[in-house]
């Protein structure tokens, strides 16, 4: 990196088979190149993101996938946060490598999880099995809570980008605020319920499309 500092939240040390850290850069900052693909949101200011022989603009909740081994530049334009995810790839028969995009969080069209119209859900990655994890904001309104206890296969990352709440892990209850990150090991037992008077909403990573077996 250059012009810019690096929060590491999780990698292979700690176990966790993907790397998340959250970016702060000085105008002009920088972030070098990796041999993995990499998932960048904006928390905070404007980057600007090369890729493709394309130059895109990305302010606040505009975010970047940017495939492996795809050369690419991300720099800011002004004073900026962001969350980056970086994973090697996990390619699969019968299916083209992934495509590098951009887009908007709040231009994707959200869906109510199990039909609970209080827990809205944004997926911010295609569900083609080309791609090998999942990216989703999920916002609850206050009060509002996960139906069931969750475990699975599938480890996280999860940044509260809004709000509060109470996340279960195991036997334990943690209050979770802005800022704050979790990693969810596989098979963690999970649950969240939203506390406050506004909006809880986070960032959240999952491996998604590759079995066990894979």
């Amino acid at each position: 990196m250059s012009g810019a500092f690096a929060i590491v939240h999780v990698s292979a040390a700690i176990g966790a088979r993907f790397t998340q850290y959250s970016v702060e850069f000085e105008p002009g900052g920088s972030l070098g190149p990796t041999e993995w693909q990499r998932f960048v949101y904006v928390l905070e200011g404007e980057l600007e993101v090369k890729v493709c022989g394309q130059t895109h603009r990305l302010s606040k909740d505009g975010f970047a996938f940017l495939p492996q081994g795809s050369p690419h530049e991300v720099s800011a334009v002004t004073a900026s946060r962001a969350a980056v995810i970086e994973k090697p790839y996990q390619p699969v028969a019968g299916f083209e490598p992934p495509k590098p995009f951009v887009g908007e969080e709040t231009s994707i069209q959200s869906t109510a999880l199990m039909g609970d119209e209080a827990l809205q859900v944004r997926a911010l990655i295609p569900a083609s099995e080309s791609y090998d994890f999942a990216v989703n904001t999920m916002t609850y309104l206050p009060g509002a809570a996960l139906s069931m206890v969750e475990v699975h296969i599938m480890e996280h990352g999860l940044l509260m980008l809004e709000g509060g709440g109470i996340y279960r892990l195991g036997d334990s209850w943690y209050p979770v605020t802005v800022g704050d990150f979790i990693w969810m090991a596989a098979y963690c037992p999970q649950w969240f319920g939203a506390l406050g008077k506004t909006p809880a909403k986070y960032l959240i990573y999952k491996d998604w499309n590759r079995g066990p077996f894979s």
